[in-house]
């Protein structure tokens, strides 16, 4: 992805009494004046970016059994079996029932009837789940049909990059107006301003056309982007050696 344009901006002002400690700011009166009070504050304007990846944290994985007898109850239990198979499968190797969603559909065809199960099951672990996989394949006949791995990020995962970026994004900030600061000796002050600009999001693409499980993992590896404004005050250096 193309960076965005790098915008600095700098305002170095007449400092104001209020800022600094200057007790005795007189005016042609011998007073304080309205203008003096109103000085605006010194301050430097930068943006920052940053980008964030990571690969997918969630497999998703379809399990489908299917048959097709002239017995309503013969269909049901040749497919029960099965499905029963799968769950003691899956619970052997310490799979969570909340991770586990069973869906059933029969059908009519004449004088035949045809039944469909799902077992959709997700994973955290991938070394599990391609444990899992192995077994069903090896262990099941063609009436099973154990699909390939869907590769995703939870919404926790999600919620992690995007703070995180944002973060990182107003670090490099700091860091640029630091060093802007230095250049024009001066001295970076407190935070007056900061606002998230954008945040995007973009994937590799699919994860099936990928040969071996860690390539279809990078194929969907998350990047998220962020850009952000900030505004800092401008102190001078020599008064804030003074205040130390």
């Amino acid at each position: 992805m193309a960076s965005s344009p790098h915008r600095v901006f700098a305002a170095l002002l007449p400092v104001s009494s209020d800022s600094f400690g200057d007790e005795n700011l007189v005016g042609r009166a011998g007073k304080q004046t309205a203008a003096d009070l109103q000085v605006p504050p010194r301050e430097v304007q930068v943006t920052g970016n940053a980008e964030l990846s990571s690969p997918p944290d969630r497999a998703a994985v379809s399990i489908s059994v299917s048959s097709s007898k002239d017995c309503v109850n013969d269909v049901k239990n040749s497919v029960s079996r099965r499905v029963e198979y799968i769950l003691q499968t899956l619970r052997q190797h310490d799979v969570k029932e909340v991770d586990t969603v069973v869906t059933k559909d029969m059908q009519r065809l004449d004088d035949l009837y045809i039944m469909e199960a799902d077992v959709r099951v997700v994973f955290s672990d991938f070394d599990k789940m391609q444990r899992v996989r192995a077994v069903l394949l090896e262990k099941l006949d063609k009436s099973v049909c154990v699909g390939a791995p869907q590769f995703t990020h939870s919404p926790e995962c999600l919620s992690i990059m995007r703070r995180r970026v944002c973060v990182a994004a107003v670090e490099n900030a700091r860091l640029k107006a630091s060093e802007v600061c230095g250049s024009l000796g001066q001295a970076l002050g407190r935070p007056l301003l900061v606002r998230e600009e954008e945040c995007r999001e973009w994937s590799g693409g699919g994860g099936d056309a990928a040969p071996t499980l860690h390539q279809r993992t990078g194929l969907v590896t998350l990047t998220v982007s962020a850009r952000v404004f900030v505004t800092f005050e401008l102190r001078p250096k020599d008064r804030c050696r003074k205040k130390l």
